[in-house]
């Protein structure tokens, strides 16, 4: 990834507002962005080993671990939980086999909290694997373990 890093950086350049981008594109490349290359973006962009933390940590969508080969994403927001959310989260714990936030042992599936898909009036709702699937219910759930292969 060093190398990646480097020629990304001689392309698109190596000031300090190149870091989102430069996650981005680490990201796409090997799936995550790990501990390990927080002192190499750092050196490659003149910044603190404690900015790149700071800014992997803050925002949700960059993984600092492999994911499943099939992401579950499930909707925390109010609106969702108010729709039957928390035992629709209940459920997918023991449907897919993973606690929530984690990746299941065999890499098959994550189960990650996202906090709103926009979708708030027909919750309780899921991404999977990018795709928005609303109204989740056990039938649903069921579907949704058939098709990651839970």
């Amino acid at each position: 990834m060093e190398d990646f890093i480097n020629a990304w950086t001689l392309r698109h350049g190596r000031s300090r507002d190149k870091l989102l981008p430069l996650l981005h594109a680490i990201q796409e490349e090997c799936g995550y962005v790990g501990d390990g290359l927080v002192p190499v973006i750092a050196r490659a962009l003149n910044i603190s080993r404690a900015d790149v933390h700071g800014v992997v940590t803050f925002y949700h969508d960059f993984r600092r671990a492999p994911s499943g080969r099939h992401i579950v994403k499930l909707c925390r927001a109010e609106s969702c939980q108010a729709r039957g959310g928390t035992a629709i989260e209940a459920q997918a714990v023991q449907r897919l086999g993973v606690a929530m936030g984690q990746t299941r042992a065999d890499g098959q599936v994550s189960l990650e909290p996202v906090y709103c898909l926009g979708l708030c009036a027909i919750g309780p709702n899921a991404l999977v694997d990018g795709r928005p699937v609303a109204r989740i219910d056990a039938a649903a759930l069921g579907h949704i373990a058939a098709e990651v292969g839970a």
